[in-house]
């Protein structure tokens, strides 16, 4: 009868004749479902109880949350009780709208304008740089360099 494998990376089961096996240096040897286990165990060296989509982050998430305690469930209301609750809630909006429309209507103060006061722009400062005494100088680029070929046609 042929064994069947757990893949090291996922815990997923491997049929048989499908999957990988890689066998490191020291004589360890990895069993991979799909070449996306074996990308991400061997190639980006991942944690297979860090990465979500194992069984190991699965089971670790588990012993975690027995520790933390329940989250407190609400029980979910009836549609006629929401219902009920924009019923009442929908004639304060109207209430509101007209105290808005006296806010807007009413005069707004003048402010100064701040183009009476330009702050006046600052010239950039000039850069200096030191050259060393054994620098070479380099030949200027407005100069036409001569072309060798065309001194010989003249």
């Amino acid at each position: 009868m042929v064994e069947r494998r757990v893949c090291t990376f996922c815990g997923d089961e491997i049929e048989p004749g499908t999957g990988r096996m890689y066998i490191k240096k020291d004589g360890v040897i990895y069993n991979f479902c799909t070449s996306k286990c074996f990308k991400n165990l061997v190639i980006l060296g991942r944690v297979p109880r860090r990465t979500t989509w194992t069984q190991y982050y699965a089971r670790e998430k588990q012993v975690r949350m027995k520790g933390a305690p329940a989250p407190e469930e609400k029980a979910p209301k009836a549609k006629k009780i929401r219902k009920a609750e924009a019923a009442e809630k929908a004639p304060e909006k109207v209430a509101e709208e007209p105290k808005k429309v006296e806010k807007a209507e009413a005069p707004k103060e003048e402010k100064p304008k701040a183009e009476e006061k330009k702050p006046q722009a600052k010239a950039p400062a000039k850069r200096t740089v030191k050259k060393s005494e054994g620098a070479k100088k380099e030949p200027s680029k407005t100069e036409p360099k001569a072309k060798p070929a065309e001194a010989d046609k003249e």
